[in-house]
């Protein structure tokens, strides 16, 4: 009987909610505008050859290089960030090896690790959602072959000193660690190209969040010539579809855009903080208190994580019914009972603000907290 590979058959399933997904989508980190007009412009403008022919990345390679000022060397185009982690994990992992993951954090990390038949070692996140540096290097062995850190982190949204991720990569340098800026743009820290001192690190970036192209599934994985030499050899030269190939110029080209939207997801971040604010204690360590406080946790990406307590379901139920999605992340590590919900374009901010508003009195939250 045909059978799979015990790693697995044993494997960690992720199933996002992507179903029924109706009204302003403030669950899943997207771009709440969408792409760029000049994208919507050249999508219009694609004929028939384009999709009858097999995709070359060289030319969009070169344009994404340039952009971000390194050799085409240095860089390969992925099918999104999660191409990027799954490249790194069949580059450099093999069965019995080890990697380090902090958790809670994005959850492909674990899988595609897992799935090679490496030992992943998870380590709790600090007080407040802090990255646990020591904790870290004190797990780095001998078998460590990965070690993944989102920076800023997914589901938190918080920021990791980028001396401590040089210090990280100074202690396992036979460690392949990937630092994955996906939300780098609203941040604005990044440990690039620091491989050029470190060439055990690589850093994968996307076209999905900023950008608003996460329907197209681009990515890069940037690094060490001779390390990105060893991933493009596990990649498919066809790993990108002709349609996104075509289009990544035409994203590039419009930074005045992406930086307004990026402008603005800021400004609603800030505006989501200051109205969480109100509402939070000083004492904001995970889960301590009564199962009724409010409490958030300062981000540095498109989104805000949000502790409800009890009220939690019945808050994402009653933003659904005013149209809006927000996510649930309570099957996260440390996450029970919090929702994250996303920023984006000004319009979308003040009506998630408004509905946000009128649900936290239908809640009781705001006469009972903020009288």
């Amino acid at each position: 009987m045909l059978k799979a590979r015990e790693s697995v058959r044993t494997l960690k399933e992720y199933h996002p909610p992507l179903g029924d997904r109706e009204g302003l989508r403030l669950d899943f980190n997207e771009n709440t505008a969408g792409c760029s007009p000049r994208v919507l412009e050249c999508l219009r403008n694609l004929d028939a050859e384009v999709l009858a022919k097999y995709p070359v990345r060289e030319k969009g390679e070169s344009a994404v290089a340039t952009q971000l000022g390194i050799s085409t060397y240095e860089l390969l185009l992925t099918n999104g960030t999660d191409e990027a982690i799954h490249l790194i994990c069949e580059t450099y992992l093999e069965p019995g090896d080890e990697a380090i993951v902090v958790v809670p954090t994005f959850a492909m990390f674990e899988i595609y690790a897992a799935a090679t038949g490496a030992r992943v070692c998870s380590i709790p996140a600090a007080g407040d959602f802090r990255f646990p540096t020591e904790a870290v290097l004190a797990a780095v062995n001998s078998r460590t072959r990965f070690i993944a850190v989102a920076n800023p982190n997914n589901p938190t949204g918080t920021l990791v000193a980028l001396s401590d991720l040089k210090e990280i990569a100074q202690a396992a340098p036979d460690a392949a660690l990937l630092v994955d800026e996906a939300y780098f743009e609203f941040s604005g820290e990044s440990i690039a190209p620091s491989w050029r001192e470190l060439p055990n690190l690589l850093v994968s970036r996307t076209f999905s969040k900023a950008y608003g192209m996460a329907g197209l599934r681009i990515g890069v994985l940037m690094g060490d010539a001779e390390q990105m030499r060893m991933v493009r050899r596990a990649s498919s030269p066809y790993n990108l579809n002709s349609v996104a190939l075509a289009c990544l110029p035409s994203a590039l080209a419009d930074q005045e855009y992406v930086e307004r939207y990026v402008r603005e997801a800021i400004e609603g971040r800030a505006l989501l903080e200051a109205e969480l604010k109100i509402f939070t204690t000083e004492d904001t360590e995970v889960h301590r208190g009564t199962p009724t406080e409010v409490r958030y946790w300062p981000s540095r990406a498109n989104f805000v994580l949000i502790y409800l307590g009890e009220r939690c379901k019945p808050f994402i139920a009653s933003m659904r019914e005013r149209g809006i999605l927000v996510r649930d992340r309570s099957s996260d590590y440390g996450c029970k009972d919090c929702v994250r919900i996303t920023v984006g374009a000004r319009e979308h901010n003040q009506r998630m603000l408004s509905a946000l508003r009128e649900v936290f009195v239908e809640l009781g939250i705001r006469e009972q907290v903020a009288r």
